[in-house]
């Protein structure tokens, strides 16, 4: 495991690599103890668990694997691995949101994800940029599935009667307090006020606490700034539609104009920001120094290793963060091949193939485990 990556009211998620598959990856270790003093804290989790588990989709979080430590109580559910949240892209500009075309082409990913979710039967009932993870080259991943909901699947609406969802992102069937609702429409409100937040760095409804919140969401008086167009103003006016029969479907809103539209970019984008911790703009992986300490590995002891060769080994599958933009691939074999055609030897085993082999000459050393993954993450890392 590396650095802490997040945490939170769960437990903590840390950056991990994958030691067969050198796949970097997230980890969010949960502690059974902490969960029992959580309201619903098991059975979300087990929930979340049996969600991902069945979900396969580009536009949401992968559940990898899911570990138990039954002598430390802890949980390990292992996921793919995403740079940042939207959320934290958001607080690193002053403005606090993104131009247009930026947002466009995030809420044309979160539709994607959303419809989903929705064909699997399942409402999510908590979007809003805290939920959005995103990879280096804007993917963008719907994750926290903790308060979902699957629906039956002979049910013959998406009917819901319990909601846990952020308050601020609540339509007004929930802050009136309604026993049923549809499901479906409640993910639409929250990506509506999602839209409206990324464009504007506003939210429609506001208030001093909870109660004067939904008092105002249950009225659904709001306005759209002026600069928002009308294409956009009406998109979102549909989509925060008081009546959720009224409210926009995921189909409407892709023949929406402003969805249909080419947004040409009109000003930078909003970049990934570094590391909180180590202001590392590239988000380097922070497993390495760990692996060092793990198998004793020492500058010095480069003075004794052999040179290497760059042209020795060709790695023909970029090291790169999942997502990442990639250069042209002049490399098309599907795995790493030495020089001679052979297949080189795994991180960890006996030394890989060289054009002076070591029999050549005796006095020549291998490279350490700890050494290999020190030279790898001078690559980009996967």
């Amino acid at each position: 495991m590396g650095d802490l990556l997040g945490e939170g009211s769960y437990g903590k998620v840390k950056e991990m690599l994958d030691s067969e598959t050198l796949c970097r990856r997230a980890v969010k270790i949960l502690k059974k103890k902490k969960l029992r003093r959580i309201p619903n804290g098991e059975a979300n989790v087990k929930k979340e668990i049996q969600l991902l588990r069945r979900l396969r989709h580009k536009n949401v979080i992968q559940l990898v694997d899911v570990l138990y430590n039954e002598e430390k109580q802890k949980m390990y559910m292992v996921m793919e691995y995403c740079v940042c949240g939207m959320q934290e892209v958001l607080d690193s500009v002053p403005e606090k949101r993104f131009p247009g075309y930026q947002a466009h082409g995030y809420f044309c990913q979160l539709l994607d994800g959303l419809e989903y979710l929705h064909s699997q039967g399942i409402v999510h009932k908590d979007i809003k940029p805290g939920n959005l993870l995103l990879t280096t080259d804007g993917a963008l991943k719907i994750s926290d599935l903790g308060v979902a909901e699957a629906l039956h699947p002979f049910a013959e609406a998406d009917t819901c009667r319990t909601s846990q969802g952020s308050p601020a992102f609540q339509p007004p069937e929930i802050a009136n307090g309604l026993d049923t609702f549809s499901g479906f429409k409640v993910d639409i409100w929250s990506a509506g006020v999602t839209l409206y937040n990324i464009i504007t760095s506003l939210y429609p409804f506001e208030g001093d606490n909870i109660y004067k919140l939904f008092e105002n969401i249950g009225k659904g008086d709001y306005t759209i700034p002026d600069d928002c167009g009308p294409l956009l103003s009406d998109l979102l006016r549909g989509m925060l539609e008081y009546d959720p029969v009224r409210r926009f479907s995921i189909q409407h809103i892709r023949q929406h104009n402003w969805v249909r539209k080419k947004h040409p970019p009109s000003e930078p984008p909003v970049p990934i920001p570094p590391s909180a911790e180590s202001r590392d703009r590239w988000r380097s992986m922070t497993v390495v120094p760990y692996l060092e300490d793990l198998h004793g590995y020492h500058e010095e002891e480069d003075d004794d290793e052999e040179f290497f060769d760059e042209d020795n080994v060709i790695y023909t599958q970029d090291f790169t963060v999942p997502g990442q933009v990639e250069g042209p691939r002049t490399r098309p074999d599907p795995k790493p091949v030495c020089a001679n055609g052979t297949d080189p030897t795994p991180l960890g085993k006996p030394k890989a193939e060289r054009r002076s082999s070591a029999s050549s000459n005796p006095s020549r050393k291998g490279l350490s485990t700890a050494s290999k993954i020190r030279k790898l993450s001078t690559c980009k890392q996967q």
